[in-house]
């Protein structure tokens, strides 16, 4: 009896040293745990320590920690203990209903031994692990609650106790201090990141850079600074009520470059109705996106932000991340908000530069318009008198055809001054009377802002002379369609366009380095509406891959019914004594 007595005392003091030793371990552990969480100065990290520790500490199978956003949501949803294989097959992550929204609405510790038993409980998604055994308890940063921490199925099939309740309600205080020091530091480096983009942008727009340029840039810093995998830069239309994608980059960009949507029923629009930031937590499923091709696939979490000076809003921006990730928060867009009128911003400032180089060219023009007009056409003019006065004293056959052919040059060289005169002079007759060389060049230049580029331009010929008004018509008309194609369907980096008048056939040629003309398009109604044109008027179209890549474009017709001289750019020649280089140049 005594010695039986012995060993149950031996016994149970072994009992009690065991527990000792694994008390020691978890007070041990927990303070690693700690100690791991405190180093981490990452939000994104701190989060996924705080998890990884409390699965660690409880040894749990699966731990979460819901983030709650601003609508007593979850706006993020960190795991572990789950695939990434299975959590793409559960789909999009819960937004805090069941269980999960029980500690939302009472954010106290909560341990279960069968989640299914449980009132709130509102069973799995499919592809959802089984789990049966729950302890959930909340974060607070300071006195606000920032999001539950979750775990589930303790190993072996064991229930949560009060211990692991006390120890994970240990970490989570821990837990709180950890996220309000990442919080402060990624404020800091928020506040650094945009002080550094803003700074970039400022110097861009006084170095004179382009306009184009500038808003890349602003997309590509607001993408990177917020984590965005997609960012869609639009402006607004003339008439105010149409927006274009001027710029798409990251995931899905090519859906959206080139896009029109209306203001009334985007969610573009919806944020410059609103004159402030319009968030979403999944714009594949937000009605205000529905408009336009399907281009949000794999996409969820949203911010539409307005681009607005003083003058009014110019467009909107828009950043998108991936299914799963973390809705935008309201400390996240106030800053995205202020960094987007540097876009509008841009937009100004290049606009008044244009105008002021456009002010500058026009006077320039004037001046080379004097020029010709006084200096060089009055001394080709005197030259061909002299020419023509001294043919009557030559008797010689072939010197006296020499001097005619002489003149004749003359004469045609006044007449490429004098349209090159009307060209340059056009501006000043108001738009209405503009001739075609100066329709064209405002075609190209109007191109522009769509393209993101200059095209280079070649005019050749006697443009403004030898091109009836019905055929100059069709011609601009043309030119505007082949590079609004260019803009929308190309994704060119440059182009070429080339209007050559000779031999009585007007050619128009609009080249580029983009993608080339995929099959089937050739019956796009642009590409048909060209080829119309240029059968009313006997001509043709030809449409062929470039030498070098890309698309070439031709489009040719005759010259028939050109219209006499106008006084200006037309005239007779010397050398039949009328209009042209008779009596006073015009």
């Amino acid at each position: 009896m005594p010695q039986l007595r012995l060993d149950e005392l031996l016994e149970e003091l072994q009992l009690r040293i065991d527990a000792i030793r694994g008390t020691r371990d978890r007070v041990h552990g927990l303070l690693e745990a700690l100690l791991s969480v405190g180093r981490e100065l990452d939000l994104p990290g701190v989060l996924r320590r705080i998890v990884e520790a409390a699965v660690a500490l409880v040894d749990a199978e699966y731990g979460a920690l819901g983030v709650i956003g601003e609508d007593d949501r979850l706006a993020q949803f960190i795991t572990v203990g789950v695939s990434e294989e299975r959590i793409a097959a559960i789909g999009r992550l819960p937004s805090g209903h069941g269980i999960l929204g029980e500690l939302i609405r009472h954010p106290e510790p909560l341990r279960l031994t069968d989640l299914a038993a449980h009132p709130a409980s509102f069973g799995f998604p499919p592809n959802h692990p089984p789990m049966r055994s729950f302890l959930g308890v909340p974060v607070r940063v300071r006195d606000e609650v920032f999001g539950n921490l979750y775990l589930t199925d303790k190993r072996g099939g064991r229930e949560f106790d009060a211990e692991d309740e006390s120890v994970l309600t240990t970490l989570a205080v821990a837990a709180g201090v950890a996220v309000e020091n990442a919080r402060l530091y990624e404020e800091a480096r928020y506040r650094q990141r945009w002080l550094e983009a803003n700074a970039e942008i400022v110097g861009g727009l006084l170095s004179g850079a382009g306009e184009t340029q500038v808003l890349e840039q602003i997309v590509v810093h607001a993408r990177r600074i917020l984590a965005a995998d997609l960012g869609v830069l639009a402006l607004a239309g003339e008439n105010g009520d149409d927006l274009r994608v001027a710029i798409a980059e990251g995931r899905e960009a090519e859906a959206h470059r080139g896009l029109e949507v209306t203001r009334e029923g985007s969610f573009l629009g919806a944020a410059i109705t609103a004159e402030a930031p319009v968030i979403s937590r999944d714009i594949g499923a937000d009605p205000r996106a529905a408009e336009g091709p399907r281009r949000f696939d794999g996409l969820g979490p949203a911010v539409a932000v307005p681009l607005g000076t003083g003058a009014g809003t110019r467009g909107a921006l828009l950043l998108v991340r991936a299914v799963r990730e973390a809705a935008f928060t309201d400390n996240e867009t106030a800053p995205l908000l202020a960094f987007a009128g540097q876009a509008a911003l841009a937009l100004e400032l290049a606009e008044r530069r244009r105008a002021a180089e456009q002010l500058i060219l026009l006077e320039e023009r004037d001046r080379i318009a004097r020029d010709l007009h006084d200096l060089a056409i009055q001394r080709l003019f005197a030259t061909g008198m002299t020419l023509q006065s001294t043919v009557r004293f030559v008797d010689h056959p072939q010197a006296a055809e020499r001097l005619v052919r002489a003149v004749d040059d003359l004469d045609e060289t006044i007449k490429i001054i004098r349209s090159t005169i009307f060209g340059l002079r056009a501006h000043e007759a108001g738009p209405a009377a503009r001739g075609p060389r100066a329709r064209l060049m405002a075609k190209v230049e109007e191109a522009v802002a769509a393209l993101g580029f200059t095209p280079g331009l070649r005019l050749e010929g006697l443009i403004d002379t030898d091109v009836p008004a019905g055929v100059a018509d069709h011609a601009v008309a043309v030119l505007g369609e082949a590079l609004s194609n260019v803009a929308r369907h190309a994704s060119a980096r440059s182009a070429r366009v080339s209007v050559v008048v000779a031999a009585g056939t007007l050619t128009l040629t609009v080249a580029d380095d983009g993608v080339g003309m995929p099959a089937g398009e050739g019956r796009r109604s642009g590409l048909r509406n060209m080829a119309e044109r240029a059968e009313q008027l006997g001509g043709t179209l030809e449409l062929t891959p470039g030498d070098g890549g890309g698309t070439r474009l031709v489009w040719r017709v005759p010259l028939t019914g050109v219209a006499g001289g106008d006084g200006v750019a037309g005239g007779a020649g010397t050398a039949g004594g009328a209009g042209g280089a008779g009596g006073q140049p015009a």
